[in-house]
């Protein structure tokens, strides 16, 4: 089977790993991976194909597209792309077409997309099933409905299959899509997409890194680093005057963090033995097992990376739509999870933040939350097909 899989991130990272989780699992399949986004530094899995389009991010104002190199004009990088896709499915006619989010979000993307589905529709480019990926919980939106319409809409005209990322008994669809009923193609929950560590990590990775079984590891981590600034001054500003002993802090900014805001950290850690920050990790998820603590933005892969490896932690969830904090309140239910308020990014509050997580055990707790997503989007993608 061959599947060409959409996935666009505008802001963070969090659609782009959900979805290699996917990718990852369709691992007798051959996936052509298209992503108009920067490329994180991740090693991809072999029955993947990367395919990148010319980047489109949204503006600073989250107001509008707009190239991810300066030089370029919008429309020219609209139209290079469009024909890019059309000329990707001539070429290889796929099985399946799988496309994260669209027709919930990625509205500005219809210019390239629409095409496509109208194409298959027609039978162009042969027998393709189109199947969408959703996460558990949507933007809100206050349009009177319009935005709804438009996804039913699309989703029974162009649309085979609806798998929905999410535990119902965490996060039903109808709480953030209230047309649910009038979609007429096939839906499923498939469980959260999560990233598993490798199991008997920890000794390994700690031992990598030369931590001592008498130290303490903290991890702060602001997801792709587009927000969350306010965040990672505030852990630095916090764990660097505590002047702990034993304990060490990794700071990972993310790869879109503003540069003159990622230098000004990164040489000031200079002055401290105990801390290191860097953009990134590739072994993000593994190394989440080998720490003892973890203070992070709130996204849907972070709060999935809380539940797989038990690590105490804190989220400070995005404050410009109510997503990341009714995903973490909804998990806070069933593990222990500090939600962050802006009274903790004072000093003396992210102290007592740092000072709770660190005496924290690791939880291993049955939460009971299921996990296997991407197992289970794999073999209803594989039995579409």
């Amino acid at each position: 089977m061959k599947v060409i899989h959409y996935c666009q991130h505008v802001l963070g990272m969090g659609h782009f790993f959900r979805s290699l989780e996917i990718a990852k699992a369709l691992d007798k399949e051959q996936v052509i991976f298209v992503a108009g986004g920067t490329k994180p530094n991740q090693e991809l899995p072999a029955n993947v194909k990367y395919y990148q389009l010319s980047g489109l991010c949204m503006d600073e104002n989250f107001g509008g597209l707009m190239p991810t190199t300066a030089d370029r004009k919008l429309e020219d990088v609209k139209k290079e792309r469009a024909d890019s896709i059309f000329r990707l499915f001539e070429k290889e006619k796929p099985d399946v077409f799988l496309i994260e989010l669209f027709p919930f979000g990625r509205k500005a993307f219809r210019f390239e997309l629409i095409p496509v589905l109208d194409a298959i529709k027609e039978g162009r480019f042969g027998d393709v099933k189109v199947i969408c990926s959703l996460r558990d919980i949507l933007v809100e939106r206050d349009d009177g409905g319009k935005h709804e319409a438009r996804c039913v809409k699309y989703l029974n005209k162009y649309f085979d299959l609806l798998l929905i990322h999410s535990d119902p008994k965490i996060a039903s669809l109808d709480e953030t899509f209230k047309a649910l009923n009038q979609i007429t193609i096939p839906y499923t929950y498939t469980g959260f997409a999560a990233r598993q560590p490798k199991s008997d990590i920890r000794d390994k990775l700690r031992k990598k890194y030369g931590i001592a079984d008498n130290e303490k590891l903290l991890i702060a981590s602001a997801g792709g680093g587009k927000v969350g600034g306010e965040l990672m001054n505030s852990v630095f500003d916090a764990f660097s005057a505590m002047q702990l002993e034993k304990t060490r802090m990794f700071m990972f900014t993310g790869p879109f963090f503003d540069q003159n805001k990622f230098d000004k950290i990164y040489n000031s850690a200079a002055d401290y033995e105990n801390i290191i920050v860097e953009k990134f990790a590739t072994d993000f998820t593994d190394l989440l097992t080998a720490a003892d603590a973890m203070i992070s933005m709130a996204g849907y892969n972070t709060c999935m990376d809380i539940l797989t490896s038990g690590t105490p932690s804190a989220v400070l969830p995005f404050n410009q739509n109510h997503e990341q904090r009714m995903r973490a309140e909804k998990i806070a239910k069933h593990i222990p999870l500090k939600i962050l308020e802006s009274k903790d990014l004072i000093a003396s509050g992210m102290e007592d933040v740092i000072n709770t997580l660190l005496i924290r055990n690791r939880s291993t707790q049955n939460h009971g939350i299921d996990l296997d997503g991407a197992s289970k989007s794999a073999q209803a993608i594989r039995k579409s097909g």
